[in-house]
């Protein structure tokens, strides 16, 4: 059978002898009358992938790789050219071991690129454990000595794979050896940082934190991955199933998965496969195949005299060229700039950014602008009570929460707890930092405002006057004013400084529930039990229009950065866009099965963060309106959502009395 090399052509199988496709009608190609394609093996859209014959070779099995970009002329499509010819550089780099495809031809034909590899006959290890099954732990360290001599190959050669996962692992047939295959996702380790932070790659669920944070990648880093794929092979879990839903929370508690225990020695070394900080594993595959092959104890000369011993093995030596990042000391970054491309792989742009797969399954996902969803970090445990509500400073380096009678301070950055306050008497319901990051301002049940010093946690004073609930509080941009609204009806402004109270605002016949100021400081926006939303001037207090809608209570609303947009949720599920200036409805958004309890801006004014009593956070486009994901994984109500002053982090408070902290990559 014969196929042709047609991009837009899903190649349907044609009979030897056959000059033109019976679909696309473009004729037979042999590529520089030598390679033959004569199957599809996948791709589309900006690349395929084929099994083909060298007919200068006895008609021996090859694969051509065809990057044929459907949109020409932009420099992102001059980035992923240069990257497809970087790509097979790296194969005729590492082209010289048995368990690396080599690389036979790269070319241009008729307007398109080539590149022409090796084919290896067997089954990549997915395909093998759907057939065969979990892996035993026999299997695994088999495994692990085979891959971990090809990574010490590639590493000595200052290159980082970057997707190691089972579906980039074939056993080839005729020697049962492991061949590492599809080096398009690899990078060459350098001495210096490059530039253009911010480019993601990777598999998640198998690619480790600094590779989706930041786009760094050094020798830990394929060793993280190598760790998550004998994880799937022991467990039949695909980690990107865990990552999902916790993030990296799953490598804490790898072992409740396994239905077969397995050794303490292997458990040791998957731990430090799997640490979360690539500073805390394994720094080279050689110091990997040191603890998996220990040097046997030297045994005294009486016993054995060294005549008649055996000469011990010696350890694999970590790769010279790594010698001195050895133990966490590779400090230098790989950030990886412009756009990459996955070669051969299906792609297509979403959101700005592009995706290439290899398996739906398992995404490879490429950013190259600012992406649409965050992936949970880390979750903080530490409150005893559900928690209400969360508020991030403005330099972004520290996180408020409330709960129960207790607030706590913690380093965002880090998750660990710097301290918690007492004082109030009853739930703490709101919090609210100043401009200045110095001020904490805490609302509670027990009717009482306190204000607080954020640096040393000392309580400055307690503001008294309502007489119901305190549900909502909030400081003006200039940090003079805070508003604060109750289950009392009223809306309260007080003086921040001296904590003297300045009016009473009326008009709403129900609890308020939220209070939000306009970063320009001139409107007030208030959202109640009685199912309508007020618009106040903020300096004189009036009254200027009542927006009406929701058909049931409001329960959180927030102001877009440049004051022209207003966001409000409410009990009817639904989440509402209005013009501010205008009090026009603008949309309707649904989406959410139970209350919107919570809604955010980023910075940037371009998404939107809700989060609600049906346990999940969603991220919609605020421009576009369109709904980009959904979170999962508290287990209970999200009361409270907040995003940095970067728009990079997001930090949510549930009833399930944790407190999870989500990242953009």
């Amino acid at each position: 059978m014969i196929c042709w090399l047609n991009p837009a052509c899903h190649n349907p199988p044609n009979p030897d002898g056959t000059m033109f496709c019976t679909n696309c009608g473009i004729g037979l190609v042999v590529l520089r009358n030598r390679y033959r394609p004569i199957k599809a093996l996948g791709g589309g859209g900006f690349g395929k992938t084929y099994l083909a014959e060298d007919i200068d070779k006895l008609k021996e099995k090859c694969v051509i790789k065809q990057f044929a970009p459907q949109v020409q002329g932009t420099a992102a499509l001059q980035k992923a050219k240069e990257l497809f010819e970087q790509e097979a550089r790296r194969l005729q780099q590492l082209g010289d071991h048995s368990q690396i495809p080599t690389l036979l031809a790269y070319f241009e034909q008729d307007n398109r690129l080539y590149l022409v590899q090796q084919f290896i006959d067997g089954q990549n290890l997915l395909d093998e454990f759907k057939q065969q099954g979990k892996c035993s732990e026999q299997k695994i360290r088999e495994l692990l000595l085979d891959l971990l001599d090809i990574l010490k190959i590639v590493h000595q050669h200052k290159v980082i794979h970057r997707d190691i996962k089972p579906e980039n692992i074939i056993r080839r047939s005729s020697d049962r050896k492991l061949v590492l295959i599809d080096f398009g996702a690899s990078k060459q380790l350098t001495a210096t940082i490059m530039s253009g932070q911010g480019t993601t790659i990777g598999t998640f669920g198998y690619a480790p934190l600094e590779q989706m944070q930041g786009g760094e990648a050094y020798p830990a880093s394929d060793l993280y991955s190598l760790g998550a794929t004998c994880f799937h092979l022991l467990s039949g879990i695909n980690p990107w199933e865990f990552w999902k839903k916790q993030g990296y929370g799953w490598i804490h508690s790898w072992r409740q998965h396994l239905q077969q225990s397995v050794s303490l020695e292997l458990g040791r070394i998957l731990d430090k496969l799997l640490e979360e900080d690539y500073q805390q594993r394994y720094q080279s595959a050689g110091e990997v195949l040191q603890d998996l092959n220990p040097a046997p104890p030297s045994v005294p000369p009486t016993v054995q005299p060294p005549q008649s011993s055996s000469p011990s093995p010696t350890p694999p030596s970590p790769p010279p060229a790594l010698s001195t990042r050895q133990k966490g000391k590779l400090k230098n970054p790989l950030l990886t700039g412009g756009v990459i491309l996955l070669l051969g792989l299906v792609g297509t742009e979403i959101y700005g950014y592009f995706r290439y797969e290899v398996f739906p399954v398992n995404p490879i996902f490429l950013i190259t602008s600012p992406p649409s969803s965050f992936f949970l970090k880390t979750t903080l445990t530490g409150h005893t009570s559900l928690v209400y509500s969360v508020a991030i400073s403005p330099d972004g380096k520290t996180l408020v929460s409330g709960s129960g009678e207790t607030i706590k301070i913690w380093n965002l950055q880090t998750g660990k707890l710097k301290s918690t306050l007492t004082g109030h008497n009853d739930r703490v319901n709101s919090v609210a930092i100043s401009p200045d990051g110095k001020t904490l301002v805490s609302g509670s049940w027990d009717k009482t405002i306190k204000i607080w010093n954020l640096q040393t946690g000392k309580l400055k004073s307690t503001l008294t006057g309502h007489t119901d609930w305190v549900f909502s509080v909030a400081i003006s941009p200039d940090g003079k004013t805070l508003v604060s609204g109750s289950w009392d009806n009223t809306i309260k402004f007080w003086n921040l400084q001296t904590g003297e109270l300045q009016s009473t605002l009326t008009g709403h016949n129900g609890r308020v529930n939220s209070v939000a100021i306009s970063p320009d400081g001139k409107t007030l926006v208030s959202g109640s039990w009685d199912k309508t939303i007020k618009i106040w001037n903020l300096q004189t207090g009036e009254l200027k229009t009542t927006l009406t809608g929701h058909t049931n209570w409001v329960n959180s609303v927030a102001i877009s950065p440049d004051s022209k947009t207003l966001v409000s949720g409410s009990e009817d599920k639904t989440i509402k866009i209005w013009n501010l200036q205008t009090g026009e409805l603008k949309s309707t958004l649904t989406g959410h099965t139970n209350s919107v309890n919570s809604v955010a801006i980023s910075p940037d004014g371009k998404i939107l963060v809700s989060g609600s009593w049906d346990k999940t956070i969603k991220i919609w486009n605020l421009q576009t309106l369109e709904l980009k994901s959904t979170l999962t994984g508290h287990t209970n109500w999200v009361y409270s959502v907040a995003i940095s002053p970067d728009g990079r982090t997001l930090v949510s408070g549930s009833r399930d009395k944790t407190i999870k902290i989500w990242r953009m990559p």
